[in-house]
């Protein structure tokens, strides 16, 4: 294991979600990616997204909906396990019922689960 991968596994749930919003919050797909191992799962209603390739795809979809968003975020951990909902407000659209499930592994997120409504500004 690399150095840098070693860093990783150590992080905890709070800190890779705390990379995840940052790197979410710049529009940033590399550093989104950054916290998904290659076996990871993100589970939406259109099906479920494995790999980084698939889930980068999910994330371009999201920033798209909602590109240069303010977000705002209640979250629920309990051990590796976190309970997220949230809102989402931009120029293009605004998303008022967002929830997420995430599991974590090894400073990584191993699962996650997407639902959202994106509703366009007129």
């Amino acid at each position: 294991m690399t150095q840098a991968a070693s860093k990783l596994s150590q992080r905890t749930p709070q800190e890779v979600f705390e990379h995840h919003v940052q790197a979410l919050g710049a529009e940033d797909l590399e550093g989104i990616l950054l916290d998904y191992p290659e076996t990871a799962r993100v589970i939406t209603p259109a099906g479920v997204a494995q790999g980084k390739d698939a889930i980068r795809e999910v994330f371009t979809r999201l920033i798209h909906d909602v590109p240069k968003a303010k977000w705002e975020l209640k979250t629920t951990f309990t051990g590796d396990i976190l309970f997220l909902e949230w809102t989402a407000d931009s120029a293009q659209a605004n998303i008022p019922d967002g929830v997420d499930t995430f599991i974590f592994k090894d400073g990584m997120i191993a699962v996650q689960t997407i639902r959202y409504t994106a509703v366009p500004k007129k």
